[in-house]
């Protein structure tokens, strides 16, 4: 498969998703959109993370053409994948709202299945541990099946047609995208109830990450399906 990953900043790669891409042979192009256009189609298509909000479309113009992009994606039946912010932008692209969660959630925690009967739920344990980092959530959009919750974000991922699948979690992070994150968005980093410190999150990637990584690529393998 031709994949096409849509990055927003620098510091948020596909990471482990990449390295999928490189065992199951499949082909990846990545677009940094702070620097060039939305791409056109390929066989499937990989919107990333970013602390950019939906709606902020006035100092990140891309934004709206990369929901018309997961839209086409999604209406071509095609396999669609979003991390954090992209799972907001397939969210809003569905016509769902996104907003301020309740709380910062940023660290590795618990996440729990919800959905039992869904093969993608399926998956994956039905308990993991993930990374999170972010302060917005969306609305499960109309049409959509609930896969997974946590403590602090009720709303951490849904399956729409089949083949389109928003993760709010971070599966893919390894230790070095835990660096950057922590380089580059320390500022959010304050005390709470819900965040944890540098030394807290380094830790998580020594002690989760590969656990992290064995259960995206059995997720990764079940969102693309059988290959031909």
């Amino acid at each position: 498969m031709d994949i096409v990953c849509c990055r927003h900043v620098p510091f948020e790669g596909p990471a482990g998703i990449a390295d999928w891409v490189a065992a199951r042979g499949h082909r990846l192009t990545e677009h940094c959109l702070w620097q060039e256009p939305v791409p056109a189609l390929a066989d499937a298509l990989v919107v990333m993370g970013g602390p950019m909000g939906v709606a902020d479309e006035a100092e990140y113009p891309w934004l709206a053409p990369e929901r018309a992009l997961i839209q086409a994606a999604i209406a071509a039946a095609q396999p669609v994948l979003g991390i954090c912010l992209g799972a907001q932008q397939i969210a809003a692209a569905l016509g769902a709202a996104v907003a301020r969660n309740p709380v910062l959630e940023i660290g590795w925690f618990a996440t729990e299945r919800v959905a039992s009967d869904e093969p993608l739920a399926q998956a994956v344990s039905a308990r993991f541990t993930a990374l999170h980092w972010h302060g917005d959530t969306f609305a499960l959009p109309a049409g959509a099946r609930q896969l997974w919750r946590s403590a602090a974000c009720e709303q951490q991922g849904f399956v729409y047609a089949e083949r389109t699948l928003a993760l709010q979690f971070h599966l893919e992070a390894d230790a070095a995208a835990v660096a950057g994150l922590i380089e580059h968005g320390g500022d959010d980093l304050s005390p709470q109830s819900w965040v944890q410190d540098p030394d807290g999150l380094r830790m998580g990637a020594s002690a989760h990450a590969e656990a992290a990584r064995a259960e995206l690529f059995a997720l990764l393998d079940t969102w693309v399906g059988p290959r031909s």
